[in-house]
Parts: structure tokens; sequence; C-alpha cells
């Protein structure tokens, strides 16, 4: 951080860096159309069909979200070798990123999640997907794609979308390589394997996940039911940071025993989808960057809230991003405090 000393520099040297990603991909793919009348077959809206469209979802829609920040992203996954994969790989290249990390088996499909959309409501979406577990060969597959990406990384995302990517064992080991490249470790969890996070850096559930992860329910407003849960959650997993996703009442950050709240800025709010990919990119990068853990939590709040104004799962706007940050004075309340 010797070299940054306004938020500009910040968002400069995100230019700089290169994130792994590792974790469940899919596409979203979305249907618009308009709904003027109800079917008389049955009591659901008929939708004229104006527009088709796929998208790079789940852990590749984090790779588009560190990519609309400036950095690098290094996708490392696992897809079917069918017609859905064949689009998943065109649709990187379209992008601009790199297959390399992408592996193709005939043992697996692609998720693809199809998405109804008229009058800016979804009414309906259909998902088509596989949950069980890589086999020996795939994941020897995985990790050999892991290995050889992790020495041009400054930062690993792990996104678990409980689509069967990763294991226990494959988490761990994923860890540990990059415990051993002294790599920060962020991850973005999902029910099942949400206690396998041993050792990361960063761990980043909603309130939901936390929930469900620690098998404990309280009352929202509990904020001392709350903050046991994630001490409990520090413990388990063995790290100091946790942030949590508030929804509509902001974010949370433990480093530690220190523990901070940040609200929700006010929005227009359209649609929720996607801000977990923003607030984990944003995270990382700032993980990447060693800026204090309230910036980071600062701005992945500011960003989540920006893409939850866009209809669909869309990357954050970094340019937004810097002059609502700006307006804000974001890094004088939090960097220059603690430099």
């Amino acid at each position: 951080m010797n070299h940054i000393h306004s938020l500009e520099d910040i968002f400069t040297a995100f230019n700089g860096l290169t994130v792994l990603i590792v974790g469940d991909v899919m596409i979203d793919s979305y249907l618009w159309g308009k709904s003027t009348r109800i079917s008389p077959e049955a009591p659901v809206p008929i939708v004229n069909v104006v527009k088709r469209e796929k998208r790079l979802g789940g852990a590749a829609n984090v790779a588009l979200n560190v990519q609309a920040l400036g950095a690098t992203p290094l996708l490392c996954s696992v897809i079917g070798d069918d017609k859905d994969g064949g689009d998943f790989l065109r649709l990187l290249e379209e992008k601009g990123l790199s297959t390399e990390g992408i592996v193709q088996s005939p043992e697996r499909v692609t998720t693809i999640k199809h998405r109804i959309i008229a009058s800016a409501q979804q009414l309906l979406r259909i998902d088509a997907e596989i949950e069980t577990e890589l086999t020996a060969y795939d994941n020897q597959h995985l990790e050999e794609r892991y290995i050889k990406l992790l020495d041009a990384a400054d930062v690993v995302v792990l996104e678990d979308y409980d689509k069967g990517v990763f294991s226990e064992a494959n988490i761990r080991r994923f860890i540990q390589l990059a415990n051993e490249h002294n790599i920060p470790t962020v991850v973005d969890p999902k029910k099942k394997n949400f206690l396998s996070f041993v050792g990361c850096t960063l761990f980043k559930p909603n309130l939901k996940e936390l929930k469900e992860g620690l098998k404990v329910d309280f009352a929202d407003e509990n904020l001392h039911a709350f903050e046991e849960a994630v001490k409990e959650l520090q413990k388990r997993l063995q790290t100091e940071q946790v942030l949590v996703t508030l929804s509509e009442r902001g974010i949370f950050i433990a480093n530690g025993s220190h523990k901070t709240y940040m609200e929700a800025h006010r929005r227009s709010i359209s649609d929720v989808s996607g801000a977990g990919d923003t607030v984990i990119s944003i995270a990382a990068l700032c993980m990447a960057l060693r800026t204090s853990v309230q910036f980071l939590a600062g701005l992945s709040n500011l960003g989540g809230g920006l893409v939850c104004e866009q209809v669909g799962v869309v990357p954050v706007d970094k340019q937004r991003l810097l002059q609502e940050a700006t307006q804000i004075r974001l890094f004088e309340a939090h960097e220059q405090r603690t430099a």
C-alpha cells in the first residue's frame, strides 16, 4: 500500500492485478418478452418473445466483474462436453476471457439457468444442471489447471454455487496451495461445503447462508446472536476476516475481534441477482492490494448496491463506482485513518 495515496491510486492499481477464480460456472439465459394476456390453457401469462440472450454466470460472472474493474481474471472450472459447454467457451472468447482453466467433461452437463422476463419482472426460471461431485479424473484435471494458473495470481476467489465442482478434499488442497504461495484466498460459500474452507483469508456469506451453514437461527435484529455466530465461524474456519452481506441492511465485517457495520446506500432496487458476485470481486481486489478491511467492506457494499439497480446479472460499472466512492469520501474515511 506504500504507493497508494488516493482512491484513484487504488482503482489504477486494480489494472495490474490477476485474479484466479475457481468454482461453479454457468450460463444465464434470458428470454425477454411482452405479456398482455393470460393463457386460455392455464392461469399463466403468455409471453411474446422480443429478445433472447445468453450471458456468463456463476463464477464466470465474478470473472466479468473482475474484468470490469480493470484486473485480469483467470477462470478455473469444469463444464460439460455438450452444446451448452460449447456456448460457454464461445461466450468466454467473446468477452476476451481465457479458456485455459476450463475442463470439459463428458460426465457432466453445463449448468444453464433460463429466465423468462416480461415488463422488467421475472416470471419463471428453468434450471438444467448436475450437482454430483467431480470424478477423480475430472478433479485431477481441475487441480492441474489450478496449479498452472496459480503462479500468475495475486488473489484466489473460491466461488461455490453447490453445483459439484468443490469437495472437502479439493477445497483443502486449493487453500493449502495458495497459502504455500502466500496468495490470499477469498471465499463465497454455499450450504454444502460451508465449513470446509478452513484456513481461507476472507469468508463472505450472506445472512441466510450464515444461519444455514452453522445450523443456527435467530431474529435478524438480534445483533448479539449474530455476532456470536460470526465468532463461532471465525473459530471453526480458523480465519480472522468474515464479511457478511445483510441485504437492505448493508454489510458487516469482522477482523479478529474488531467489528464494523456499514449501512446500505439508498437505491432504487431492480434486481438483487449478481450482487454477491460484485461484492466478492471488489473484496478480492482490495485483499490483493492489502487495503484496510473497513475500506474493503465499504467499497464492496457500494458496488453490490450499484448492480442491484440493473435488471439481470450485470458486472459493476468501474467509473460509476469510483465516482460514488469519491462522493462519500470512502478513502479518507477508511484508508487515511488507518495509514
